[in-house]
């Protein structure tokens, strides 16, 4: 029970030199390679894989994850233009090709999973999150979503779309509470999601920090197993947003413990809490000793999770080629790909009646 628990955990910590794999395993690390130029982060990450792949009993390797929403988020990677810049270039053909890059230099470096792309849609200028989007159309949002999904996961990575679903931010601030018709939902804030599973065979996907209609989403039985498993069909794993499962407990207070936390996440149909141990630890684990929560239940978590590991040819061949990893990071072939990128992304304002420059008299706008 505790090695299976296991595979639903993950860790943003420093693993080498802890005992914290060698124990049980893991299912995932996360973000621990971003310092590290290229071919060091590839050793880095055969150094973790080794403790997974031949000091653990069941000798399972580990899914390592990261940020890719324009490059991924580590030295000596290539930058391409923000989500927004990106959605401005109207180019699908060239989105892909981006993603292929990206996903390139990724796998190189022994990272398995982005926590990409964003395909929310951006209402509310107000929040945050806009540059991190496609903007405010659906069909848009879908297009880029799935050309960013194909090129990404043509290149051996597993990709997230998120943040699932609605994570728009109420009256603008990120992650509050949304009250949105299902209509709403399935017409405007789902497609994109849908066209993800659908079209581009996205691996995995990530529940939201926020509730909607009054249940967090990383609770929610309607979303993550009604729609996505049942009407959709999607055979890939759901990650939590970092803490949205203790969320539950501590933010939404739908569970009055974490052990009830853990029970309403797992039997929703969330199956690995990100970033690090906490709810899917100790409260996990006494649920299902105490039969609070079935063992059949973590079951199928686990066996999505297993399913992606071999999926990704990881049982076969976990370790990469470091010397690989420095000719395919920042290579020339990738920055003229971005520059061509950021040349597309520009947008031109018509200044129409000479509005500007603004006049130094005016008061206030």
């Amino acid at each position: 029970l505790e090695e299976k628990i296991a595979q639903l955990q993950c860790e943003i910590q420093e693993v080498e030199g802890k005992n914290i794999i060698q124990e049980k395993g893991i299912g995932g690390v996360g973000c621990i390679l971003r310092p590290n130029v290229a071919d060091q982060a590839a050793e880095k990450a055969n150094r973790i894989q080794r403790l997974a792949a031949e000091k653990t009993r069941l000798k399972i390797p580990i899914i390592i994850h990261d940020e890719a929403l324009h490059g991924i988020i580590a030295r000596q990677a290539t930058s391409f233009p923000q989500a927004i810049g990106l959605a401005a270039t109207w180019n699908t053909e060239l989105m892909e090709k981006v993603a292929a890059a990206i996903g390139k230099e990724t796998r190189s470096r022994g990272i398995h999973q982005v926590l990409s792309p964003v395909v929310n849609i951006a209402r509310d200028v107000r929040w945050g999150r806009v540059e991190e989007t496609y903007g405010e159309d659906p069909y848009l949002t879908a297009s880029m979503g799935v050309s960013f999904c194909k090129g990404i996961e043509g290149q051996g990575v597993i990709t997230t779309p998120k943040h699932y679903a609605a994570n728009v931010g109420d009256g603008g601030r990120d992650s509050n509470v949304i009250h949105f018709s299902e209509r709403l939902l399935r017409e405007i804030y789902f497609p994109a999601f849908k066209a993800c599973f659908e079209e581009a065979g996205a691996g995995s996907v990530m529940a939201a920090y926020n509730s909607i209609n009054g249940i967090p989403c990383s609770a929610d039985r309607w979303l993550l197993t009604d729609v996505l498993k049942k009407e959709w069909g999607i055979k890939g794993f759901v990650v939590s947003d970092y803490g949205s499962v203790s969320g539950i407990w501590n933010m939404h207070h739908t569970a009055a413990t974490k052990k009830e936390a853990a029970k309403q996440a797992i039997e929703a149909g969330l199956d690995v809490e990100l970033p690090s141990v906490n709810i899917y630890g100790e409260p996990l684990l006494q649920a299902a000793k105490e039969g609070f929560v079935s063992e059949k239940t973590i079951d199928e978590s686990v066996s999505r999770v297993l399913r992606a590991k071999f999926r990704l040819g990881l049982f076969e061949n976990p370790y990469v080629v470091p010397a690989d990893a420095a000719k395919v990071n920042d290579s020339q072939e990738h920055r003229k790909l971005a520059l061509q990128a950021a040349q597309e992304s520009i947008v031109l304002l018509k200044n129409k009646d000479n509005l500007l420059p603004l006049s130094k008299s005016i008061k206030s706008i």
